[in-house]
């Protein structure tokens, strides 16, 4: 017999590493040796804090080499990663780090912030609570998912791919439990970074009561 799906819901503290940087080799150093929670954090904050616009998906490490060192080509470089290649933080932050070695290797550049306005890498400790909401089958699915909470489905779509190193999410890999094969492979399609999470809500909803329907 499957389990039925359980909505889990994070919260996250945030806390500085104590680490900074004032130059693009600092910069580099910091990304090779912070924990995974910073990377992620610095990658996925946007997202959360602004859940309700669909933006090209930012980073603060572009944010900082465009907006505050004026390098705009490199800063399009790191805007230009697609994290939705990316199930795994190691492999992130290897290609973080290419892209910053080869840019100071090409151009032997060391660019300096101005005082006061240095990288401050951070991290977020996320504790996982558990909601009353559980769904057995697809009806009880889309109607508890009209019903959590956006951190809820911010969870289960972002979280659960860099947790579980997989390029499914919890909902897919929920229904490929119960045989929605096809319907599971339809939500793994969709691009999250590229749209709110309350269009990702109402679209996964839709693909969902459509199958009830079918």
């Amino acid at each position: 017999m499957n389990e039925g799906f359980h909505f889990y819901t994070p919260y996250h503290i945030i806390k500085l590493m104590g680490v900074q940087a004032c130059n693009l080799r600092e910069l580099l150093e910091g990304i090779k040796t912070v924990p995974h929670s910073s990377i992620y954090y610095h990658t996925h904050r946007f997202v959360q804090e602004h859940h309700y616009l669909s933006p090209e998906p930012p980073n603060d490490f572009a944010f900082w080499l465009t907006d505050v060192l004026h390098l705009e080509r490199l800063g399009e470089q790191f805007l230009s990663v697609d994290l939705l290649d990316y199930c795994n933080l190691e492999d992130l932050r290897s290609t973080f780090s290419k892209i910053l070695e080869d840019y100071i290797s090409r151009s032997g550049e060391n660019t300096e912030c101005p005082p006061g306005f240095e990288f401050h890498f951070m991290a977020a400790k996320t504790l996982v609570i558990p909601t009353p909401y559980v769904a057995n089958n697809l009806w009880e699915f889309a109607k508890a998912l009209k019903k959590v909470s956006i951190r809820s489905l911010y969870f289960h779509i972002f979280e659960a791919r860099m947790r579980l190193g997989v390029r499914d999410n919890d909902f897919s890999k929920w229904l490929r439990s119960i045989g929605e094969e096809e319907l599971a492979d339809n939500i793994s399609r969709l691009d999250p970074y590229c749209i709110s999470l309350e269009r990702l809500r109402d679209q996964i909803v839709r693909m969902v009561e459509e199958r009830v329907h079918d």
